[in-house]
């Protein structure tokens, strides 16, 4: 065998080495970014486990765990049925589902549109379903499951007038954002324009409502909303395969032979809709799409747009911001959309003044 003949071997074998010692390290890294989502998503799901026990045994009259557990399948005496079961887990359940549809809607907006200022309750999605809502409630005395009809029909259309608004050979995330901010505007002043022509318990009620609640809700507001949540989060799963080649831009995912504009138009409407039922539900309440995306891909960084951890986090959030709206003052409930703004309203001015540094070259 010649020289230049075993040169070449010996240097075929050591890229294959290093082409397997790639793939090996490659495998290791997603592997560790697998455990972590899965124990990260383990971990969110014990904490609203645990905190739904909690919203489920604490109130006027405390009950053990281990009685709301007896009671929930069953046991316990008529009192503890009726607290239980009729009072705090309709709520409970509530506030979970609506913290997943924003969550999850949060999630595919900010990914989608890669700003982490589109959020169905800045961009006019929340302010479309409200300002709907509000006008049949007001002005046409509408109530009931008509209600949740209608404020999801608003943000739906509210979420259709800003895409076509926005589109110009395709949608940028930032001239959507912007035109769905100016749409928002809009729409409240028509919310606040109707309240000042109404009586003026009607307009307290509408306020309420406005302010995101889960006071007095039912299971006449859990079962649509179990419905819309057993149709809408499947096919936000089906949409979200688009999600990966669009985080890399449009032209990078057009090579890859994604749908693009099909891609992205399926996304937003399941976001749209997600952000629509949950107002429907429990009225706009504030900045649970806006902050528990961002948290739940710093707890699994490098996972995209970490839809499970997303939902889970949104559910989180409403349950420990409506325990607290409920028991933080004393024989006072706040609405929870009050507790979730608290949260809320500080990480987003934080946002603006690091983005107001960045576009200074601070």
């Amino acid at each position: 065998m010649s020289r230049a003949s075993v040169v070449t071997k010996n240097t075929t074998h050591a890229d294959d080495e290093g082409l397997a010692d790639a793939v090996r390290q490659v495998s290791a890294v997603r592997g560790r970014g697998l455990r972590r989502s899965f124990l990260v998503g383990a971990a969110l799901l014990a904490a609203v486990v645990v905190m739904f026990g909690v919203s489920l045994s604490f109130g006027d009259m405390v009950m053990p765990i281990g009685k709301v557990v007896a009671t929930l399948f069953g046991g316990g005496d008529g009192g503890s049925q009726f607290v239980v079961l009729e009072l705090r887990l309709p709520r409970a359940l509530l506030a979970v589902l609506v913290g997943v549809g924003f969550g999850l809607s949060g999630a595919v907006f900010q990914t989608v549109l890669r700003n982490p200022l589109a959020s169905p309750d800045l961009i006019g999605i929340s302010a479309g379903a409200s300002a709907v809502a509000v006008t049949a409630a007001l002005l046409f005395q509408v109530s009931g499951l008509a209600l949740s009809a209608s404020a999801l029909t608003g943000s739906l259309v509210a979420g259709a007038v800003i895409y076509l608004l926005a589109w110009r050979q395709g949608v940028a995330g930032q001239r959507l954002v912007l035109i769905g901010i100016g749409v928002g505007m809009g729409l409240s002043s028509i919310v606040w324009y109707v309240m000042a022509r109404s009586e003026v318990t009607d307009a307290q009620e509408a306020f309420r409502w406005l302010a995101g609640s889960l006071n007095g809700r039912s299971w006449s507001q859990v079962w649509p909303m179990l419905i819309a949540l057993g149709l809408l989060v499947p096919l936000t799963v089906l949409a979200a395969h688009a999600l990966r080649p669009l985080q890399l831009g449009d032209d990078a995912a057009a090579g890859l032979g994604a749908k693009v504009e099909s891609g992205r138009l399926a996304l937003l409407l399941c976001a749209t809709a997600l952000a629509g039922v949950a107002t429907a539900a429990a009225g706009p309440v504030g900045f649970v799409a806006f902050v528990a995306a961002p948290i739940a891909r710093r707890l699994v960084p490098g996972r995209g747009a970490a839809l499970p951890q997303a939902a889970l986090t949104g559910a989180l959030i409403v349950l420990v911001a409506d325990f607290a709206a409920q028991h933080a003052l004393p024989s006072v409930q706040l609405p929870v959309g009050v507790v979730t703004s608290i949260i809320g309203a500080p990480y987003l001015l934080l946002l603006l003044a690091r983005a107001n540094r960045v576009g200074s070259g601070g």
